[in-house]
């Protein structure tokens, strides 16, 4: 089994916490890799010195063979961060929470020795979530471009921008306002929810088109299949637009198009046993919370 570590620097790291990691480990007899960024902050810490055949930098020790994880300590953009280096590739990620919401990280620092011996086990419950495929006339996108939680086009000047949207080649309507969210499930507590977007279980087939700051206040969030083909075409006279997958933005030109379908890929998400998604809800939004005296 081997586990693939990975933060992000900025990330403070409590030396405790480390050596937890590292006595968990060394019990479970793991053979593992870290990232170099965390590596040095391991060090920094005084916990250990990671070999640099242990180290990698941006492609990831995929193992040839056997059962692999990636552990990710840091807050939801991190793990992100560290699912897009997987780049599709079919290994469980779970994330150690050490950031401020943690919607996707929701193993605690202080449960780490359960979490380890739930993969050395094989006990760790694992949920499928679906990404999206973006592709378009952008300048720097990727051929094969993933978002997890959410695509989003949006103005980054002063002027309002207008966006069509059309889902399977009928027109749904032009946004005129700050822009337009295409986000998944798993996306749908994130940047749509602030947008005003509805909350969708993990498990829902669907995804959300929400528009920001609409011009026309008529316009509202609408729920699609997730076997729907949604096109964007940018339309702006004075302002610069931007394409955000998740935490990374490319540059828009006036006139581009751009085409969102679920990936046939999927995130393999690992998630503590005793917390479910309406657990996560109640903990993190603080549902049903009576602040009444």
């Amino acid at each position: 089994m081997k586990l693939l570590l990975f933060s992000r620097p900025g990330i403070v790291h409590a030396a405790d916490e480390l050596r937890r990691v590292f006595a968990a480990i060394d019990r479970y007899g793991f053979d593992y890799a870290v990232n170099k960024e965390f590596a040095e902050a391991i060090l920094a810490t005084g916990v250990r010195q990671i070999p640099q055949e242990r180290q990698y930098d941006t492609e990831v020790p995929l193992p040839s063979s056997g059962r692999a994880a990636m552990v990710c300590f840091g807050g939801d953009g991190t793990l992100l961060e560290g699912i897009r280096r997987l780049d599709g590739a079919p290994i469980p990620v779970v994330g150690v929470n050490a950031g401020h919401m943690g919607f996707l990280t929701g193993s605690r620092r202080e449960a780490i020795n359960t979490l380890f011996e739930q993969i050395a086990g094989g006990t760790l419950r694992i949920e499928q979530r679906t990404m999206l495929e973006v592709k378009g006339s952008v300048t720097g996108l990727p051929a094969q471009a993933l978002a997890i939680n959410e695509a989003a086009v949006q103005r980054s000047g002063a002027g309002m921008i207008a966006v069509e949207c059309r889902v399977d080649g009928q027109h749904v309507a032009t946004y005129y306002g700050d822009g337009v969210i295409v986000s998944t499930p798993t996306g749908s507590t994130a940047y749509s929810l602030s947008a005003g977007g509805p909350v969708m279980a993990p498990g829902c087939r669907c995804l959300v088109i929400s528009p920001l700051a609409p011009h026309n206040l008529t316009m509202r969030p609408i729920v699609i299949p997730d076997t729907s083909e949604v096109i964007l075409g940018i339309h702006t006279r004075r302002s610069a637009v931007t394409l955000s997958l998740d935490n990374t933005a490319y540059e828009v030109e006036d006139g581009a198009e751009i085409h969102a379908t679920v990936s046939k890929k999927r995130i393999f998400l690992g998630l503590a046993h005793n917390i479910s998604f309406y657990d996560t809800l109640r903990n993190k939004l603080m549902w049903g919370v009576d602040i009444r005296d």
